[in-house]
């Protein structure tokens, strides 16, 4: 009985060290904090990052229309393309410090992580799902036609 529970235990202990090389090498840790508990916290440079923000995207609009008038450089069309991807990406710099911009990242990792977990169909198992979908669709459009042609029958009786 004693050999039996050695053996059980010295093959617990290999499949724990097993386990825990291969989560280690897989999984980096992920961060304390959910992105939930991130974009609730605030602060007043977020305030400041938000309004700079939309005020680059406000003049990113402006741009075509009213800096010609002003700025003779401008009316060149390239340049107010430049001028408008420049404020554009102003804009996402800003919001990417704020608090929101952080719990993004971290949602688009998490995001990321979950992805590699995903279990993706074969190529007959894709074939044969988008057959199935096929069909419901075209039985589906059917009934769908039958009950038009029933309701505009059925008006047509009181209608004249």
């Amino acid at each position: 009985m004693s050999n039996n529970q050695d053996n059980l235990e010295s093959k617990l202990s290999d499949a724990k060290v097993t386990a825990g090389s291969l989560l280690s090498k897989k999984q980096k840790p992920v961060t304390d904090s959910s992105a939930v508990d991130v974009a609730k916290t605030s602060s007043a440079k977020d305030i400041i990052l938000w309004l700079a923000a939309f005020a680059a995207l406000i003049g990113a609009t402006l741009v075509n229309q009213y800096l010609p008038g002003y700025w003779q450089p401008a009316n060149d069309v390239w340049v107010r393309i430049g001028l408008i991807v420049l404020l554009v990406i102003v804009a996402l710099v800003c919001l990417a410090f704020t608090h929101q911009g952080r719990a993004f990242k971290i949602l688009i990792k998490d995001a990321a992580v979950e992805l590699r977990r995903v279990t993706w169909p074969s190529k007959d198992e894709t074939f044969t799902y988008t057959w199935q979908v096929i069909v419901v669709i075209a039985i589906v459009g059917f009934i769908v036609w039958l009950l038009d042609n029933f309701f505009n029958w059925f008006v047509g009786l009181f209608i004249g």
